[in-house]
């Protein structure tokens, strides 16, 4: 059996495509799909996790949920640097691509065993109409909710 591969499209809100790249299929269901990458563009600092080339990506794709979470490992090492988390669309998943439409806000997750920062302020300048602006918040709200209880979907184990 060969293995299978998913293209993964980053569109913006203008249609214009931000990011193209191929993953390698480690597990899927009806709807999840989770997959391997590795991050080839120059080292990008975010405030609480620096990707560099080279570092292994798992990344979870989901059908029912506003956002997509992705574990990032050291290219060196191979230890665990942290998580990072965008709030999307619900991908579109089926046995070649994942489409998924960012929104702009993305939830920063610091290294393993320390704190989420949200900001939710970056919805204001989005051409969003009101039913998916909406959407979108309550995801965030519905993470706040998770990680207070402890049950950040970042940490569950899937599959």
């Amino acid at each position: 059996m060969s293995e299978a591969y998913i293209t993964v499209r980053k569109i913006l809100p203008d249609g214009s495509e931000a990011m193209h790249y191929r993953g390698r299929v480690i597990a899927r269901s009806e709807t999840w799909i989770q997959i391997e990458a590795f991050f080839s563009r120059p080292d990008l600092p975010l405030p609480y996790v620096t990707f560099r080339t080279g570092d292994r990506m798992i990344e979870h794709f989901y059908t029912d949920r506003w956002y997509n979470v992705f574990e990032l490992y050291d290219v060196r090492g191979g230890h665990l640097k942290g998580w990072y988390c965008n709030i999307a669309r619900p991908a579109v998943i089926d046995a070649e691509s994942i489409l998924w439409f960012d929104l702009g806000l993305d939830v920063w997750v610091s290294p393993v065993g320390d704190v989420l920062v949200l900001d939710q302020d970056e919805f204001a300048e989005l051409p969003l109409d009101a039913a998916t602006q909406r959407a979108a918040l309550a995801a965030v709200d519905d993470l706040k909710a998770r990680i207070a209880r402890g049950d950040a979907p970042f940490a569950l184990s899937i599959g």
